[in-house]
């Protein structure tokens, strides 16, 4: 599986390198090399899904090329493994590129454009067969000067920093020892998790698995928390108070993509997964009793025998149309002024 998992990584890896200096006619032959023909590739709203790789061409690739013309991908966490009985490719880090037309109707800035992504990748066969892209739109809006949501409870503005480390770059084969630690605490810090008993954030014993100075570093909206009492306050309790019954669901739907870990680093994601029933505000907006799914990554970084970075996309524009609100509208409201 290491062999497997090495050439996987390489593939991708060369992939996305000739993306970034490939001219817009070499485009679709480029993406034609390294992608299967019917690949299942899925993106944040309003992209959504694409079937095929000549779809994805036309719908994803030409319209962001045309958008960012000198658009570049940069790496932050680069791994792979095998989960759920596929062989995965993931990384998150950053698309930039000068704004030059608009954009999903995002007003061009003609400023240089910072694009966070999340992505999964299965391979098969040499190819990527199914995607999951997850692109931090709202930051787009953000950098165009669009706020449609409240201020974040996190620091935000600027790019979310790479691991400070400066390793999260896994082109190499990694010691499966410390890859078997790195998923046994964040499974650990997951079971944790599900032990939550529905009022005191206290019950899931996160200390055990966190560094007291750990950085979280969350989608804009949310923003970034520089401890664990900030994560708390920020993040995980708006989130349960918003959404209590999470993952409780017993519907299996949507997609898993596991858990894979490669020497300090793991990774694990869902995809459009039956989630939890919005009970409580969330984000300014007031509780709807609507249920939801999901579109969310994660990258951790481990030292010693805890965790003290985790990068986390999250399609909030998804979320936010599931119950009932249209944040692109809200973008075009408020350039209408």
């Amino acid at each position: 599986m290491n062999e497997i998992n090495q050439q996987n990584k390489e593939i991708v890896w060369g992939f996305w390198q000739r993306l970034n200096h490939v001219s817009a006619e070499n485009l679709p032959a480029t993406l034609q090399g390294a992608i299967h023909p019917n690949i299942a590739w899925h993106g944040p709203h309003p992209i959504n899904t694409i079937s095929g790789v000549d779809d994805l061409v036309h719908d994803f690739w030409q319209p962001i090329r045309h958008a960012f013309p000198d658009l570049k991908r940069t790496c932050d966490v680069f791994i792979g493994g095998e989960s759920e009985n596929d062989n995965w490719v993931t990384a998150t880090g950053y698309f930039t590129g000068t704004f030059l037309n608009d954009w999903l109707g995002i007003p061009a800035t003609r400023q240089k454009t910072y694009i966070r992504f999340g992505q999964f990748c299965v391979m098969h066969e040499g190819k990527i067969s199914e995607s999951y892209l997850i692109l931090d739109l709202l930051a787009v809006m953000r950098q165009a000067g669009f706020q449609v949501l409240p201020p974040s409870r996190g620091a935000e503005g600027g790019r979310v920093p790479p691991p400070r480390t400066n390793d999260g770059v896994k082109l190499m084969e990694q010691d499966e020892m410390e890859s078997r630690r790195t998923l046994q605490l964040v499974m650990a810090m997951i079971d944790g998790m599900r032990r939550f008993d529905g009022e005191n954030l206290a019950s899931m014993e996160q200390e055990h698995y966190w560094h007291p100075q750990f950085r979280w570093y969350g989608p804009c909206g949310i923003g970034t928390s520089r401890s664990l009492s900030e994560y708390q306050a920020f993040h995980q309790g708006p989130w349960l108070h918003a959404f209590p019954d999470r993952g409780t669901s017993l519907v299996d739907s949507g997609r898993r993509m596991g858990f894979v870990a490669e020497g300090m680093y793991a990774a694990g994601g869902i995809w459009d997964w039956s989630y939890a029933t919005h009970t409580g505000e969330y984000l300014g907006l007031p509780p709807t009793g609507v249920p939801i799914t999901i579109r969310d990554f994660d990258w951790w970084r481990r030292e010693g025998d805890l965790l003290v970075e985790n990068w986390i996309p999250i399609d909030l524009i998804d979320i936010f149309r599931q119950l009932g609100v249209d944040l692109f509208a809200r973008m075009r409201d408020v350039a209408a002024w």
